[in-house]
C-alpha cells in the first residue's frame, strides 16, 4: 500500500500546468484577460490555428512558428483600376512604385471603390486569395508569439470577439502592391455590436495592401495597441516616396482606444484617421509613441 501511494504521489507531482504570463495591459483594454490561465495549445497546421482562433473555447494559443499563407487559397487574376496617384507616380519615374486598386465586387463602373477616382483606367491585378480572407479571432482568446518565428505571412486577423490578447506576433505581406489587398488587423463586431476588451501588444505590421489596424463602423471599446511597431516601409507607396499610406482607421459610434509606447514609422498618411462622419464617437488616448519620418500626419474627421 505504501508503494502505491508513493507511486500516485510522484505521479501527482510531475504534473505541471503551465501557464502563459501576457502581463496586464495599460490603457482602456485595462482588466482585459484574453483566455486566461488555462493550458495553452501549440497550433502546427494553418487548420488548426484557424479552428483555434476562432471557435467557441476559451484558448491559450502559443505560436512557435511561422505560418506561411502564401499561395494556400490560389490567386487571382481580374480587372482592377489604376488609380491618378499611380499613374502620376508612373509619370514621375523617381525610383519609387506605387499601388493599382482591387474592385469591390460589382464596381464594372470603376465608381464604387475606394481609392479608384473618377480618373482611374482599367488594369489587370493579381493578388493573393489568403490575404483578403483573414483569421478570424473569436472572443476570450489569447494568440501570443514565442521566440523570433511567430510569423503571420500572407494573412492578417479579423478580431469579431471581446476580450481578446494578441501579443509579439509579426503580420507581413498582405497583397503590398494594391490597395484592398489585406488589412493586418481588422476590429469589427456583428452588427452594431461593438467588441470590448482587446488587447494588441509587441506586434510589428510590415508590407500590407491597405490599413494596418482598422476598427469598423460598429467601433470597439476597451482596446489599447501598445509597445508594438509599425512599418511603413515598402516598395508600393500610394504617395510614392517609399512609405505606406495606409496606417490606422479609427471608426465606430463608440470607440475608445489607447496607442501606448507604440514606433510608427515612414508612413505618408492616417497615422492614425480617427472618425469618419458627425454621428461617430471616437476617443482615442496617445501616450509616449514615436513618430518617425512620417510624410502624413492625423486627419480629424468630423
Amino acid at each position: 500500500m505504501r508503494s502505491l501511494f508513493n507511486a500516485v504521489v510522484i505521479a501527482a507531482a510531475s504534473i505541471v500546468l503551465v501557464t502563459i504570463d501576457t502581463g496586464s495591459a495599460p490603457g482602456f483594454a485595462a482588466g482585459t484577460t484574453g483566455g486566461g490561465t488555462i493550458e495553452p495549445v501549440y497550433p502546427t497546421t494553418a487548420d488548426e490555428l484557424s479552428s483555434y482562433l476562432s471557435d467557441d473555447e476559451p484558448r491559450v494559443i502559443v505560436l512557435q512558428q511561422t505560418f506561411n499563407f502564401t499561395g494556400t487559397e490560389g490567386s487571382t487574376t481580374e480587372s482592377g483600376c489604376r488609380p491618378t496617384f499611380n499613374q502620376e507616380c508612373i509619370a514621375k519615374n523617381n525610383g519609387y512604385q506605387s499601388q493599382d486598386v482591387i474592385l469591390m465586387d460589382g464596381d464594372t463602373a470603376m465608381s464604387q471603390t475606394g481609392g479608384c477616382d473618377s480618373d482611374g483606367i482599367s488594369v489587370q491585378v493579381t493578388y493573393d486569395n489568403a490575404a483578403k480572407n483573414p483569421l478570424v479571432v473569436a472572443s476570450n482568446k489569447t494568440l501570443v508569439g514565442e521566440g523570433t518565428s511567430d510569423v503571420l505571412y500572407g494573412k492578417g486577423l479579423l478580431i469579431t470577439g471581446s476580450n481578446v490578447i494578441v501579443q509579439n506576433i509579426f503580420i507581413t505581406q498582405l497583397n503590398p502592391h494594391l490597395v484592398w489587398g489585406g488589412d493586418a488587423i481588422t476590429i469589427r463586431g456583428a452588427g452594431d455590436t461593438a467588441p470590448s476588451g482587446i488587447w494588441i501588444d509587441h506586434v510589428k505590421v510590415s508590407s500590407i495592401g491597405r490599413q494596418m489596424v482598422v476598427v469598423n463602423f460598429s467601433g470597439a471599446m476597451g482596446l489599447t495597441v501598445s509597445n508594438s511597431d509599425f512599418d511603413g516601409n515598402t516598395e508600393y507607396s500610394a504617395s510614392c516616396d517609399g512609405r505606406h499610406y495606409w496606417g490606422f482607421l479609427l471608426y465606430g459610434e463608440t470607440t475608445q482606444i489607447s496607442l501606448v509606447n507604440n514606433f510608427i514609422h515612414e508612413t505618408s498618411g492616417r497615422s492614425p484617421k480617427i472618425g469618419g462622419s458627425a454621428d461617430q464617437n471616437v476617443v482615442v488616448h496617445a501616450a509616449n509613441n514615436f513618430f518617425y519620418d512620417n510624410s502624413g500626419g492625423t486627419e480629424l474627421e468630423s
